[in-house]
């Protein structure tokens, strides 16, 4: 398993404006989130090949503030309707439709689908047992099959879930 696909639930947003679901925007607390993880991130090298993300406004943002971070452009991301709310078989299409060079795969997104992939990849009894897997801005990171058309239940394995939370905030 050389490839690896990176789990990235949208940061912490505002649920008190009076806006559509998908519009909804970032916390303060979650720009914070997000730039701890973009951090992360560039710390550890892990810059992505794709970027796909939900078209709702927290994942958009928490993306272009990951991005940033690890030195990538916003016009790198791909906002895919499929990422938000249509379910596991959705996000396992926008998977399987990876180009064969990609090695490091960034999917921005939501729970529970998230969650759901991220069980079904590496196996019930393969991850954390907790009530919230993927809290907001944690990112699961997972080692993949060579084909991201081989999408295959328990095929993955579970290398680590890092949670911004965690991490301590830039600067200090």
């Amino acid at each position: 398993m050389s490839r690896e696909l990176w789990l990235l639930r949208h940061a912490k947003s505002d649920r008190n404006v009076c806006i559509s679901d998908i519009d909804r925007p970032l916390k303060k607390k979650g720009k914070r989130a997000a730039e701890r993880i973009g951090s992360w991130m560039k710390q550890q090298n892990l810059i992505p090949d794709r970027v796909v993300s939900s078209p709702a406004q927290r994942a958009i943002a928490t993306a272009k503030i990951v991005c940033k971070a690890i030195g990538l452009s916003r016009h790198s991301i791909r906002q895919d309707t499929r990422v938000y709310g249509q379910g596991l078989g959705s996000l396992k299409s926008v998977l399987a439709q990876c180009p064969v060079q990609s090695e490091r795969v960034l999917i921005v997104g939501h729970n529970p689908e998230l969650e759901e992939l991220l069980v079904n990849m590496a196996g019930e009894n393969n991850v954390p047992d907790a009530d919230k897997l993927l809290p907001t801005a944690a990112l699961a990171r997972l080692a993949m099959p060579d084909d991201w058309a081989n999408l295959e239940a328990g095929g993955a394995r579970l290398l680590a879930i890092i949670y911004a939370k965690s991490l301590p905030a830039e600067g200090k």
